[in-house]
């Protein structure tokens, strides 16, 4: 899109471009994570790298109101009204919010399909929220990333850390370079509460969300992540859990449009 100068992008500055960078910086994090087990402070912060270009991207493409296309500082939220945040999105929401939804997305897996199908159906709720020529942006990395969840459900192709970072950034930067914040906050509760459930079992209990598995279930004694959750007490086989997941990320995602939808 960018070398045929096919763009959604209002100005000068490539909305294709800017979310390649991304998700190259995604597989290249993901890489070098599953090469030397990076630790996770450094995890943490290292998708701030890629939030540079967003910011840029962003500042350049202001909203225009009379043509509807650009990034708003503002988000609105149902029963609160919109909320204004000036020079704060670029320099502080924009940076937290790439950084947060990459390692979430990223916490949630382990599990054949789990890492691909679940960022699969964010993406496709974003693209369908998303204006016709951004639409565009999306048609090569959804098609491939809906085949490999096909893969990896069936466990013939394991992603790593190298696809789920990287679809990590395709989804925010996806989200911010089309304008879909309170869609993005909503499509990423339960990776969220998943997160947040293993933080606070990893800080306060100092003990890390684990599943037995006897050949052809899984089982959890405790609720420590929302696999665990799921499994508390209750036998299930991969696919199970998988697909649970799934339709409670995808019940989020329809909510997630619903709420664009204002």
């Amino acid at each position: 899109m960018y070398f045929l100068k096919i763009d959604s992008s209002p100005s000068g500055v490539s909305a294709s471009l800017t979310l390649a960078v991304c998700v190259l910086f995604g597989g290249f994090m993901g890489m070098l994570d599953d090469w030397i087990d990076l630790k996770w402070r450094y995890k943490a912060f290292m998708p701030l790298i890629a939030a540079l270009p967003l910011i840029y991207y962003a500042i350049a493409n202001p909203y225009n109101a009379l043509a509807n296309t650009g990034v708003r500082t503002s988000i609105f939220v149902p029963f609160v009204g919109t909320i204004q945040f000036g020079q704060f999105y670029y320099y502080l929401i924009i940076p937290v919010t790439v950084m947060v939804v990459t390692n979430t997305i990223n916490m949630l897996g382990g599990l054949n399909g789990l890492e691909t199908i679940c960022p699969a159906i964010i993406l496709i709720g974003l693209t369908a929220m998303s204006p016709t020529a951004s639409q565009v942006l999306m048609i090569g990395p959804l098609v491939v990333w809906l085949i490999l969840s096909a893969y990896n459900f069936v466990g013939k192709i394991f992603v790593g850390n190298t696809g789920s970072f990287a679809i990590g950034l395709t989804v925010v930067a996806f989200a911010i370079i089309t304008d879909q914040k309170l869609g993005l906050v909503v499509s990423i509760i339960p990776y969220v509460f998943n997160s947040v459930l293993i933080l606070l079992t990893v800080f306060f209990v100092r003990k890390k969300a684990s599943v037995a598995f006897d050949g052809k279930r899984l089982e959890s004694d405790h609720r420590r992540s929302l696999v665990t959750l799921i499994t508390y007490k209750r036998p299930l086989t991969e696919r199970q859990v998988v697909i649970i997941i799934s339709v409670i990320v995808a019940i989020f995602t329809v909510l997630a449009v619903l709420a664009e939808i204002h």
